[in-house]
């Protein structure tokens, strides 16, 4: 009973370019294989739930006392103006905003908490991100129980939270239990929009199966990763739909789709086109029916513009598209999920030198697809994509801090905290938190940062939150307050 969790998200390890299939990923896919059974998953989600009892829920996270908390002497930075608001302090009731009040009014029976004159904001927001995996290393996972991978994922939760991070676009992975634990309060977390397993053809970007378990017949059991809740095979438009819908009733609030190949993956080499258009317009079909969308991994200009074409709305990745792709997904509507896939300090050691080469190549694209999108004024969301990588969590902010190479400081704050925030609303009735993310106003959510310092003039505040964030909100309940008395 080991490591179900293991490869579908190789592709989000600490070098950013897409590493799902990697051979030690095919490993350990192979290890885990026949020992494998529901009930180990089900004692994986217990596990999850257990977590609180082994004191991994910060000691800050705790029910307040009630009254209302007045957080004054802040300089707000609202999530959508480039500029910082002043003489204004914030009143928190409940989980909720409940007004910006000036600086010389009283409120009576308040807590007050003087932040110092430090900046306030909306807590941020990862657009692609995946809750499982992201802080566990491959060794870990080859040789832990599942119940260790779903504690691992509960401690990971929290320290998201602490990263400033309040809400997670989770675009593949079994994060369903996770999600529903953080909701009920039982530890910490950010808010997780769940899109279940990823849906992919045989031989796609999430067919995690050895070569040995081919051919498939009638009679073949699912393989580990299907097991696990991270991929779902599905090949011809019924079995798109049965997958889809699979997903959705589970609780997805998005679908994802594989529609074209990796750069660390064995078996589907970049540049090949997955998902004919029948089966990628029965997906965006299912969710549509569900009020709902569907994002795709795709890289290469032919997959980004299939995916265009059957209505898809959400490009992840899209590192090695032409300039008259971009320009298409500009005119469709569509967004951009973008992640930080440079070939710098932090990217990946990849095994292999033509992986090395394709990892160069999404390095390369990464910069010209983010002027692109600028040029052709894209709805662009930004996202980190980490995977197996408990050191790599650790750069979450400084990763997406790089964003300011082409965007100025209050752009990237407004992708983060807004912006993101509108990607994720997309999903209409599916949308587990309808209230308003990623502001600081009347009736939002009260997902609150006080940052030491000016993240407008010095965007690497993001990057170091242990030191710089002496508060942090989520929900109106406190996960973290340095400030002093």
């Amino acid at each position: 009973m080991r490591l179900d969790l293991g490869q579908k998200y190789q592709h989000l390890t600490r070098g950013w370019a897409c590493a799902c299939h990697s051979p030690q990923a095919q490993q350990l896919f192979a290890r885990v294989g026949a020992g494998l059974s529901r009930r180990s998953i089900l004692k994986g989600i217990a596990a999850s739930l257990a977590a609180p009892a082994l004191g991994i829920v910060n000691s800050a996270f705790a029910q307040t006392s009630g009254k209302p908390l007045l957080l004054r002497n802040v300089k707000i930075f609202d999530g959508t103006n480039g500029k910082l608001v002043e003489g204004q302090g914030v009143l928190v009731e409940g989980k909720l905003i409940k007004a910006l009040v000036p600086a010389a009014d009283a409120v009576a029976d308040a807590d007050v908490v003087d932040c110092g004159g430090r900046t306030l904001m909306p807590g941020m927001i990862d657009a692609h991100w995946h809750s499982i995996l992201a802080g566990i290393s491959q060794v870990a996972a080859m040789t832990a129980d599942i119940p260790y991978v779903h504690l691992v994922a509960a401690q990971e939760a929290e320290r998201t939270v602490l990263r400033g991070f309040t809400t997670v676009r989770d675009v593949g992975g079994p994060s369903f239990a996770l999600k529903r634990a953080i909701d009920e309060g039982r530890i910490a977390g950010p808010r997780i929009y769940p899109s279940g397993a990823m849906i992919s053809q045989t031989s796609g970007h999430g067919d995690f199966r050895m070569r040995t378990e081919l051919p498939r017949t009638a009679q073949s059991d699912l393989n580990v990763a299907e097991q696990a809740g991270i991929s779902a095979i599905a090949d011809g438009e019924p079995e798109v739909l049965r997958r889809v819908r699979e997903q959705l009733m589970l609780g997805a609030s998005q679908i994802k789709i594989m529609g074209g190949g990796g750069v660390s993956s064995a078996y589907d080499p970049i540049d090949v086109l997955q998902y004919s258009e029948a089966e990628m317009s029965a997906a965006v079909s299912a969710a549509a029916d569900w009020g709902t969308y569907v994002c795709i991994h795709a890289y290469t200009s032919a997959a980004v513009q299939r995916a265009l074409k059957c209505g898809v709305k959400s490009i992840e990745h899209g590192q090695l598209v032409d300039e008259d792709t971009a320009k298409r997904i500009a005119d469709s509507g569509a967004w951009w999920s973008l992640q930080p896939f440079l070939n710098d300090e932090d990217a990946n050691e990849k095994p292999t030198p033509e992986a090395r080469a394709k990892q160069q190549l999404v390095a390369e694209g990464t910069v010209q697809a983010v002027e692109w999108s600028r040029k052709y004024k894209v709805k662009v969301a930004l996202g980190t994509d980490i995977l197996f990588s408990p050191k790599g969590t650790g750069t979450q902010g400084r990763q997406l801090a790089k964003f300011a190479r082409w965007y100025d400081n209050a752009d990237v704050l407004r992708l983060l905290t807004s912006g993101n925030a509108e990607l994720a609303g997309l999903s209409g009735p599916r949308n587990p938190y309808p209230g308003k993310l990623g502001r600081i106003e009347t009736g939002a959510y009260a997902d609150i940062l006080v940052v030491d310092g000016n993240p407008l003039e010095d965007i690497s505040l993001i990057a170091d939150p242990e030191r710089t964030m002496k508060l942090v909100m989520k929900d109106g309940r406190i996960h973290k307050n340095t400030l002093s008395a």
